[in-house]
């Protein structure tokens, strides 16, 4: 298990929060599945946008669901905290919800989007069109975080599609080592955590690894341009969005696992949007 790796103010304002959080209708976390929110013509007004992409899936992952993964819920949690736990700006709709988005690859939208999530990325297949605009996307600027993919297959899938997208003798995959800055963006990160899908971890006992020996270390990667920006992280063997969307399903598995999984979307995003 990964050491505890929010100060003791951070674990007290979310568990704080938790407690607010309960009475409102925003903070689910119960697996459910609803219509995708796309861009429209107003979506962007110059505040922060969780954008997750959209892609299609030619195979299925045990616990997985493709693009859909931990969507909604943890799109519109990671969104209020990071209103309640940092200073920027996050835009909301009329109502109070987050103004989340779903982002398909090839819709113009994707470049307002500086930041875009996809989840159980190792079923992916990407279309040659939206291999070349997701290249052109992050050669402008844009930044992806893949997560909750566990094993090799998985790897493998992943690894084939994204050297379509960024080749890999001019943009390599590299480990990012426990001493880089995007550890200590926000809160100090002393490792990458081990965070199951809670389905796992309830029907296993308290097991953190999805695939037994085979995911049992959990791993961040990156792919840089060519002046070390970094355009792609990746965590794998990890699940840290179910620790947003599920914070508030059981209270052993926020205690256990939620303020390191938002210690880790903070300080990506955080890193994302600085660097």
């Amino acid at each position: 298990m990964a050491k505890r790796a929010v100060t003791g103010l951070a674990v007290v304002v979310l568990l704080l929060a938790t407690g607010v959080a309960a009475q409102q209708d925003f903070f689910r976390g119960f697996g459910r599945r609803v219509a995708p929110r796309f861009p429209t013509a107003d979506s962007f007004d110059g505040a922060f946008n969780f954008c997750r992409g959209m892609f299609y899936s030619d195979r299925r992952e045990p616990g997985g669901q493709g693009w859909w993964t931990d969507y909604p819920d943890a799109d519109l949690n990671f969104s209020i905290r990071f209103s309640e736990l940092t200073k920027a700006r996050v835009s909301f709709m009329p109502g109070g919800e987050p103004n989340h988005l779903v982002v398909r690859l090839t819709d113009d939208a994707l470049f307002q989007c500086p930041f875009l999530l996809m989840e159980d990325v190792g079923t992916a297949r990407f279309s040659d069109e939206e291999v070349n605009r997701l290249r052109e996307y992050l050669l402008k600027g844009g930044f992806i975080w893949v997560d909750d993919f566990w094993g090799e297959w998985a790897w493998a899938q992943w690894v084939e599609e994204i050297h379509r997208v960024l080749p890999p003798e001019d943009y390599p995959i590299q480990a990012v080592p426990a001493g880089h800055p995007v550890y200590r963006t926000f809160f100090q990160l002393t490792e990458l955590p081990q965070i199951p899908s809670i389905a796992f971890w309830r029907r296993s006992g308290g097991a953190t690894s999805e695939r037994g020996s085979e995911s049992a270390v959990p791993q961040m990667y990156s792919i840089s341009d060519r002046l070390g920006r970094m355009m792609v992280v990746m965590t794998h063997n990890t699940d840290i969005a179910d620790a947003w969307e599920r914070e508030g399903e059981d209270p052993r598995f926020f205690y256990q696992f939620s303020p390191d999984g938002y210690a880790v979307g903070l300080n990506v995003v955080l890193y994302a949007m600085t660097h």
